[in-house]
């Protein structure tokens, strides 16, 4: 085979709108042609190294189980500092050594065999990774022209799918009244509950770091009771101002009703943690104190699962805070 064309054609790899429809078609590929005891299609981000797609018949293997970057193999092959191929982990140092770890662990690495995914600007993006308990016959393995075709073509649907996506979300931010709260400007329940469900696909087929942020308005009820709607609703346009002003103007941002905020963050779990702390700031400084929560999405409980877990930590902080300064709405 001399081109990406002639994969398509060998393979049947017609080429896929969808990120997540190329990574299966050329794991199962690989499972077949390099019959390894697993596949898998990683995305590497945020420290991060999280399984994706997996062909997996030796481990167990399954999408959205994560590993540290810092103790992933593939950090070797991405630096130069091991081959692509590797028959026999035993004899690459580094390889070695983290084997070892691995096998007192109940998980043995006979064999790896790893190629990056880059941007179109050369980044990483993640891996395409093969793993066999026990080493193999070097010529079992001896692929590189393929997973160099390979990996090439998983990059250029990575570009195009990232593209077609991006021009999407820019169609998408030009909501509807019916998805705007009257009052903020904001997106409201309705509107909120559309993005989540559009882009809980698309989080999950690029593996992209995100957390859920979940804010409720400490002193709404005391405001309304003491100065009147009129005020309780220059209250709320006020946070809304401030969370607009404290986020990035392409992380959504809504009202959900009566005091309670949401948005996602496009950020890890550690950058997740500092914006909460400058919305914190920044809202007890403007004097629309809110009780906060954030958690990370991940593949397997997508934003559905992040919602519910932010809005317990919110609870949770909510409590606290009334503990700490008496009884607020």
């Amino acid at each position: 085979m001399t081109s990406t064309q002639d994969l398509r054609v060998a393979t049947g790899l017609a080429p896929p709108r969808a990120f997540d429809a190329a990574c299966r078609m050329v794991v199962d590929y690989l499972a077949r042609v390099v019959p390894l005891d697993a596949w898998v299609v990683t995305r590497v981000a945020d420290g991060q190294q999280t399984m994706l797609v997996t062909s997996d018949s030796g481990y167990g293997l399954a999408p959205g189980q994560s590993t540290a970057w810092s103790s992933s193999m593939c950090q070797f092959m991405v630096a130069g500092a091991a081959p692509r191929i590797v028959p026999d982990t035993r004899t690459v140092p580094g390889l070695a050594e983290m084997a070892a770890e691995a096998a007192a662990h109940g998980m043995d690495v006979g064999t790896y065999v790893g190629t990056p995914i880059v941007t179109g600007d050369g980044h990483l993006w993640g891996t395409v990774v093969g793993l066999n308990r026990r080493p193999v016959d070097p010529e079992a393995v001896d692929q590189e022209p393929l997973l160099d075709l390979l990996s090439s073509l998983l990059s250029s649907v990575l570009e195009a799918d990232t593209a077609a996506v991006d021009s999407a979300r820019a169609l998408e931010r030009a909501v509807s009244d019916s998805e705007s709260d009257a009052l903020t400007g904001l997106l409201n329940r309705r509107g909120w509950e559309r993005w989540l469900a559009r882009e809980d696909e698309r989080f999950r087929r690029f593996g992209d770091p995100a957390s859920v942020v979940m804010l409720d308005l400490d002193d709404l009820k005391t405001v309304n009771d003491t100065h009147g709607h009129d005020a309780g609703d220059r209250h709320l346009r006020h946070c809304a101002a401030v969370l607009r002003s404290t986020i990035r103007s392409t992380d959504p941002l809504a009202r959900l009703g009566g005091d309670e905020f949401a948005l996602v963050a496009q950020l890890g779990v550690e950058d997740a943690h500092n914006l909460v702390e400058r919305l914190r700031d920044a809202l007890d400084a403007a004097g629309v104190p809110c009780s906060i929560g954030a958690a990370p999405f991940t593949v397997a409980g997508g934003f559905p699962g992040a919602c519910a877990e932010a809005d317990s930590v919110m609870y949770t902080d909510k409590r606290a805070r009334r503990g700490a300064s008496g009884p607020r709405e």
